[in-house]
């Protein structure tokens, strides 16, 4: 069997050097979580500790809370087995994005309905963004495969100042 031939493509000398350290405008992270009961606590854990190494603990109490409603609620309402799960900061304020493969439903009184069983399943995290002055909602994902995207904006100095 012959050996391949070696390459000539070298790591370029960005990678080589030793990385920066996190900070609040490098908090940029994505996730697909299995749309389970322990998921929530998952959400949890890994907010707390992203939130930290980007040096952004003191806005903890708020994002962890609304990240885990939100989640809870995407795993509640999805058709799939997953659901997806965004985080970044910018503009001094944290953005959590959760996507459910739940589709928009075509007739109205059902479509109704069922956005008004979602807003009753956020009203805590409702509740915690308004406290922190940030906003939220929900609507159709604009995704090629459709479902439902639910977000929120918590600025850091409201985050910063929940629980106070």
């Amino acid at each position: 069997m012959p050996i391949p031939a070696a390459s000539a493509c070298f790591p370029s000398a960005a990678r080589l050097l030793e990385p920066a350290p996190p900070t609040p405008d490098t908090l940029i992270y994505s996730l697909t979580l299995p749309a389970a009961p322990r998921t929530p606590a998952v959400v949890r854990a890994t907010v707390r500790s992203v939130l930290r190494a980007h040096g952004l603990d003191d806005m903890a109490e708020a994002a962890v809370q609304v990240a885990s409603e939100l989640t809870a609620c995407a795993c509640r309402f999805t058709t799939s087995s997953e659901v997806y799960l965004r985080l970044r900061h910018r503009d001094d304020a944290l953005r959590v994005v959760l996507y459910d493969a739940h589709p928009r439903h075509t007739h109205p009184h059902l479509a109704a309905a069922c956005d008004a069983r979602r807003r009753s399943a956020l009203r805590l995290p409702a509740c915690v963004v308004r406290a922190c002055g940030g906003d939220w909602g929900f609507g159709e994902a604009r995704q090629p495969g459709g479902g439902t995207r639910m977000w929120a904006v918590l600025p850091r100095e409201g985050a910063r100042t929940y629980l106070r």
